[in-house]
């Protein structure tokens, strides 16, 4: 591909943008038609389910990681200056506002980007969790909730560099974190087939991982045959959705880029993929219980992700990705949150076992008094 022709033809906003809407309609598509989300793998696995949920979640982020190590052991990609990598981190911020998404995102019934994906869907209470999700982003990064963030990020931070390199902490390599996630993937693989999966559910399994691999290929390569200041990055929600708020608000004179691409990629992808399944349907609340407790878990997603630094996407595969170590952290996070979760809201909602049968002799059953009226 001409990188350099494309660059001096639209510009590099122009290029990343439409790199961005690209790699968004990948994702949002794959991402639809095989029901990927964070929330039901981890609801699958704190149940004791190895089933295809958890399955889909394992195939396309092992996918994204194995993409992005082959990328880079064979020179098409160098992360070392991406911000996960590059700048300085927060291992409290990780953790707890991992703890904090994971809790979100059960309350939402769906991570930052399976929102988006609902949207496109007809699905009315995820479009109104994510406009709730990106005023709670744009808020906790520059507006009142920005100090408390700022707080908790600053209680246990780490330098940028090899400190924030799962590979460098371990003394190990590109090749390493290769055959570390190609473990994953054939144990993903071996989950799938015993689920019994078709066709869409491998294809946008692994679709899903490879558009969040294509993403950081993608920015890196206008990097590179740019003589502009490039940011390498990868694919999040947290941050894009709240630079979208701020563009419907404000002046839209800003440069288009990667991030404000990406979103409505996604969601476009998203309806093509209903379209094609026949999955669109209007979809609203279906009572008065429901509207709080989206709305909470939205504030609490918006907040937790800007604390950790991304999504269950953006800081969860994107950095994993690279091995960023913040990255991991929070992912333990998200999935500890989500189950206590889980067990604290849906818990107690199971149906209650049926009453035992009366240990009364049947015919003296039958002539017991009743109360009176």
């Amino acid at each position: 591909m001409d990188w350099t022709g494309w660059i001096e033809r639209f510009g590099e906003p122009g290029v990343l943008a439409v790199c961005g809407l690209l790699t968004g309609l990948a994702f949002g598509f794959f991402a639809q038609r095989s029901r990927f989300c964070l929330r039901a793998a981890v609801i699958e696995f704190w149940h004791g389910k190895f089933g295809e949920k958890l399955a889909v979640w394992l195939l396309a982020f092992s996918t994204a990681v194995v993409a992005v190590q082959l990328f880079v052991v064979s020179g098409l990609l160098d992360v070392s200056t991406a911000r996960q990598l590059s700048s300085r981190g927060s291992l409290s911020g990780a953790l707890i506002g991992g703890l904090i998404f994971g809790v979100g995102m059960v309350m939402t019934r769906g991570c930052a980007s399976r929102l988006l994906v609902l949207s496109a869907n007809g699905n009315l209470r995820a479009l109104l969790s994510g406009l709730i999700f990106a005023v709670t982003a744009q808020a906790s990064l520059s507006g009142v909730l920005a100090p408390w963030r700022e707080t908790i990020a600053g209680w246990w931070t780490v330098d940028g560099g090899p400190a924030r390199s799962l590979l460098a902490l371990l003394g190990v390599g590109p090749m390493d974190g290769l055959a570390f996630a190609a473990v994953w993937l054939v144990t993903a693989g071996f989950f799938a087939y015993y689920s019994g999966w078709g066709f869409w559910k491998w294809a946008g399994g692994i679709g899903t991982g490879l558009a969040v691999a294509l993403a950081w290929l993608a920015t890196y390569q206008v990097l590179a045959h740019s003589f502009e200041p490039v940011q390498v990055q990868g694919m999040t929600f947290s941050g894009p959705s709240a630079e979208w708020l701020m563009r419907v608000l404000s002046n839209p004179g800003e440069p288009w880029n990667f991030d404000l691409g990406l979103m409505p990629g996604v969601f476009l992808g998203s309806l093509i993929g209903a379209l094609v399944g026949r999955d669109w349907k209007l979809e609203g609340f279906g009572g008065g219980y429901t509207m709080p407790r989206y709305i909470i878990g939205a504030i609490l997603m918006g907040f937790g992700s800007m604390l950790a630094g991304g999504c269950a996407v953006g800081a969860g595969m994107t950095g994993g990705a690279i091995f960023a170590v913040t990255a991991w952290v929070t992912l333990v996070g998200m999935w500890i949150g989500g189950g206590v979760a889980d067990r604290v809201f849906d818990g107690a909602h199971k149906p209650a076992p049926a009453p035992a049968p009366s240990s009364m002799p049947a015919p003296l059953a039958a002539s017991a008094p009743t109360a009176a009226p």
